[in-house]
């Protein structure tokens, strides 16, 4: 019996004991699937969020990428990956410089600026030669080169005489550059939007309208790229503007100031030459009345051959003493009676 009752207990306790490793493992399958859909669910809730996070920091980065390729003036990205200010601060310098050197040829110092600042791959922007008082020759050029040449450039021209001054300056334009590229950005946007207004609008009184509008931004707009080349030329180029002047002659030693017989003679030929001038501007001025009275001279001569030329080849001009004029006797021919006065005279004065 007591081995019996024992076989029953140890029956029902494995029959319990199994029932409960039944329940438990069936417990256990249950709670693993739902602890790994809790899981799961939780793992694509975070991943969404990662790959929003990423999402927002890639457009946040392309955002600042782009603002920063919009305020570059080249578009090319700094160092890590964006358009550092400081990289770009350097593109944006206006620089100048001005020289005054004594040299002892002017013409052929003239020729060794252009020289060099054509091998830089700059390009002369203004040239003057003149002569002072035939004493000495200044010359004056602006010079433009590149802004890696400048240094070296504006070193070699202060070498080449005696420096008698020198300035330069160099002003920072980063930002009306970045100024500029970002209203030409936005001024472009403006005209595309208008733009794409004008291809909508059905009223021809909008579409007046939006041609004005268009016209104004566009005007704008040109102003804005005239601006930013200007300032791309002067950045990418600087300035250099070189006098240069010959020494004056000196006088010779000993030359105290008083004149001598080469300057009397100069002088006197000068005055020589400034006479004869004078004589050849009086002869100038008096050749035309003396054509006019010579031609009034001859008109004179030839009206008063012609007045004798009527009056016949046998006729004389009366004289004061002549008497008065006896006709001829009838009879008598003109000759004899014109010789009749004179043989009267001879018997009076026998």
């Amino acid at each position: 019996m007591r081995a019996r009752r024992t076989l029953a207990v140890l029956f029902v306790t494995v029959s319990l004991a199994l029932a409960g490793c039944g329940a438990g493992s069936d417990d256990g399958a249950d709670a693993r699937p739902a602890y790994a859909g809790t899981a799961d669910a939780d793992n694509a809730k975070n991943a969404e969020s990662a790959e929003n996070a990423e999402n927002a920091e890639g457009a946040a980065g392309s955002g600042s990428a782009a603002d920063e390729a919009s305020k570059a003036p080249d578009g090319r990205p700094g160092p890590e990956g964006t358009a550092g200010p400081s990289a770009q601060a350097a593109s944006h310098i206006i620089r100048t410089a001005s020289l005054s050197v004594e040299v002892k040829d002017a013409v052929a110092a003239l020729a060794d600026a252009r020289a060099a600042a054509e091998k830089a791959g700059g390009r002369v922007e203004n040239e003057t030669t003149e002569r002072v008082d035939d004493t000495h020759v200044t010359s004056r050029i602006v010079l433009r080169v590149p802004q890696e040449s400048y240094d070296s450039v504006l070193s070699g021209l202060a070498g080449a005489g005696r420096l008698l001054s020198r300035q330069a300056d160099a002003k920072d334009v980063t930002d009306q550059v970045v100024d500029v590229e970002s209203r030409i950005a936005t001024q472009r946007a403006s005209v595309a939007r208008v733009r794409e207004l004008m291809e909508r609008a059905e009223k021809l009184s909008d579409v007046v309208a939006l041609e004005g509008q268009l016209s104004t931004r566009q005007a704008e707009l040109e102003a804005l790229l005239a601006k930013q080349e200007s300032l791309k030329d002067r950045t990418s180029l600087a300035t250099i503007t070189l006098e240069l002047t010959e020494p004056e002659r000196s006088r010779k030693a000993g030359d105290d100031g008083a004149p001598g017989f080469l300057d009397a003679l100069g002088g006197g030929w000068d005055a020589l030459v400034a006479t004869v001038r004078w004589i050849a501007v009086v002869l100038g001025a008096v050749a035309p009345f003396a054509a006019v009275g010579a031609a009034l001279y001859v008109l004179w001569r030839l009206l008063g051959r012609a007045r004798r030329a009527r009056r016949g080849p046998g006729t004389a001009p009366r004289t004061a003493g002549s008497g008065p004029e006896i006709p001829p006797y009838p009879g008598t021919s003109q000759a004899a009676a014109a010789r009749r006065p004179a043989d009267s005279g001879e018997g009076t004065r026998e």
